[in-house]
């Protein structure tokens, strides 16, 4: 949602909007916590699939501002040509546009404007993340089982790293170990839940968290940052140069030599 603007305010304005253009509501779309700058979201592709249906369900789609439609210039052309042949028009309630030459015109500048917003944006936050890492900071993603949050205070801003939950550690050391000595992530798993050991959310193990945790060199010591990225909505494996690691960065559960041998035993 813009950041000036609450989903719930945007909402009351659009079917402000509705009532005085005499717009009866067929259904609202909310992707709440999704980037318009793909259109894999899950509100976004129901709604243009209901588009697609005959007879016709609706006659229009009311949005917040364009770029609460897509941020990106590809798929903004391509949906709402799709919707076009379908009779459906894209309308912003704070953007006046018209069909006429001059407001086509208008449309694509605006589009334009929110891609290159949206991915300077992305650029920007991209590089504060870096640096955040090169300090030795954590990005907010999950603290691995065996470590607990440790906060860190920078003047009037709050920075998180790890440090060893002695709850859990024991469990990583005994699951790597029991990887050493043989045994398959299948066996793991039943001898951790044979002996009603949970994880820290109160689960029953699997073979996907043993794997998960045999496999994160987080337990190293090492702050590992950019394995991933998301492409069209998809989880997709960096290039191994722009993966940063910050080695020695918090207290280490499992040494290298270790953690190397269980990566050669699971290859």
């Amino acid at each position: 949602a813009e950041k000036d603007l609450s989903i719930s305010a945007q909402l009351k304005a659009m079917h402000k909007y509705a009532l005085e253009h005499n717009f009866d509501v067929y259904k609202e779309f909310i992707d709440e916590a999704e980037s318009a700058r793909t259109a894999n979201r899950p509100s976004f592709q129901k709604m243009i699939a209901l588009a697609k249906q005959k007879p016709k369900l609706f006659d229009a789609i009311l949005v917040w501002k364009l770029s609460r439609f897509a941020r990106n210039r590809e798929d903004s052309i391509i949906y709402k040509a799709l919707l076009r042949r379908r009779g459906i028009p894209v309308i912003s309630i704070n953007e006046k546009l018209d069909d006429s030459p001059s407001g086509k015109l208008l449309e694509g500048m605006i589009e334009v404007i929110d891609e290159f917003y949206s991915t300077n944006l992305a650029q920007d936050t991209l590089r504060g993340m870096r640096e955040n890492i090169t300090r030795g900071f954590r990005n907010g993603s999950t603290i691995p089982m065996g470590y607990k949050k440790k906060i860190i205070k920078l003047n009037s801003t709050s920075k998180t790293t790890l440090d060893v939950d002695d709850n859990y550690a024991p469990i990583i050391k005994r699951i790597f170990q029991m990887c050493i000595e043989g045994m398959g992530a299948k066996e793991i798993v039943k001898v951790l839940n044979s002996e009603s050991i949970k994880t820290i959310k109160g689960k029953s193990w699997t073979k996907n968290i043993v794997y998960y945790i045999l496999k994160n060199e987080t337990y190293t010591g090492t702050l590992v940052w950019n394995k991933t990225s998301k492409s069209q909505g998809k989880k997709i494996a960096n290039d191994p140069e722009k993966v940063l690691r910050i080695k020695n960065n918090h207290p280490s559960i499992i040494d290298k030599k270790t953690f190397n041998k269980v990566q050669k035993l699971l290859q």
